[in-house]
């Protein structure tokens, strides 16, 4: 009988598997046992050193290497190369995390590079305005029945953000990042219509409920609103109007800075350009006064609490010592 992988189903058009494939039969039993491991847990291996594989598959760091070179790779570091190549978009964050831990730098001037980091994400993204497509989405924002913002992962958070900011000043907005997950969104989408807007968020990693979510919206004959980082992005093809967002960096996924204020700064465009906008912001802050702070001394009636009440009480105190005398 013919020997396969152990792992055969899971073999992918990826360099390694189809190498693994053609030559499995050829390979000593340790290099057999190597290339189990690998087939078994493709993502895994494409992020460990060449200590971190031996360790896992329970070889020698010298056999790792030999097995490299087995299926026809100049060493181990081209063999993990192209392992990394089946998941380019997942792991690159992960690759670039990998070599900024290596480099040795104080806290303070990671800090000082994440600020210029996202200064340059920024200033990327303000020289990505198309003038046009900034007038299309402010239309769109204003002339919906409804908005429904969609993101999931970090993008729920800037979700949240945009559906607060525009609150004031357009006739109906939610995050459908709920509880209920992409399921619930689902529940929601099912009633939409060409009268409604939908806003998708998707920022590398790409979540691909906000993708599939986005084309029902699209059959469902609703407007489309993208923000997203790239021409290459999942969510272009199926947008109306796309707003770009530069994300890089060196120790995470995305830029969250540079997406959120790209968000602000369009909730500024449709502030300034709404009916009634000043009225607006001023009956929604009369509204919500009685959730807000307001330092006990404004308040009439009330009685002062902490330092300024002890200090209080204590000269009460004082006073009453002084009228027994």
């Amino acid at each position: 009988m013919t020997q396969q992988p152990k792992n055969i189903t899971l073999q992918g058009a990826g360099a390694v598997a189809q190498a693994v494939g053609k030559l499995y039969q050829q390979l000593s039993k340790s290099h057999r046992k190597t290339a189990d491991y690998v087939l078994g847990n493709p993502f895994r291996a494409a992020t460990m050193t060449i200590d971190e594989l031996s360790e896992a598959a329970g070889i020698s760091v010298a056999t790792a290497n030999r097995f490299a070179h087995a299926l026809g790779f100049d060493g181990y570091a081209s063999f993990r190369a192209a392992l990394v190549s089946d998941f380019a978009t997942t792991l690159a964050p992960v690759e670039k995390l990998r070599h900024e831990v290596q480099r040795p730098a104080t806290s303070a001037e990671i800090m000082a590079a994440a600020f210029e980091n996202d200064i340059r994400n920024i200033e990327a993204t303000r020289r990505m305005l198309a003038a046009e497509d900034c007038e299309r989405a402010v239309d769109m924002i204003l002339s919906a029945e409804r908005i429904f913002i969609l993101g999931f992962g970090a993008s729920a958070y800037l979700a949240g953000l945009m559906a607060h900011a525009l609150e004031p000043y357009v006739r109906s907005v939610s995050s459908v990042a709920l509880a209920g997950g992409p399921s619930q969104a689902g529940r929601q989408f099912f009633k939409l219509d060409s009268r409604d807007l939908v806003v998708p968020m998707v920022f590398p990693r790409y979540a691909a409920d906000t993708v599939w979510l986005t084309q029902r919206a699209v059959e469902k004959g609703a407007q489309v609103l993208a923000f997203t980082d790239v021409p290459g992005s999942p969510l272009v093809p199926l947008a109306d109007v796309t707003i770009y967002a530069h994300t890089e960096r060196n120790l995470s996924p995305t830029s969250d800075a540079a997406a959120l204020i790209m968000i602000q700064a369009l909730c500024d465009a449709v502030a300034h350009r709404a009916r009634r906008s000043v009225q607006a912001a001023s009956q929604m802050a009369e509204f919500v006064l009685p959730w807000l702070y307001v330092p006990q001394q404004q308040r009439p009636g009330t009685t002062p609490v902490g330092k300024s009440a002890r200090a209080a009480a204590g000269s009460k105190e004082k006073t009453k010592g002084k009228t027994k005398a």
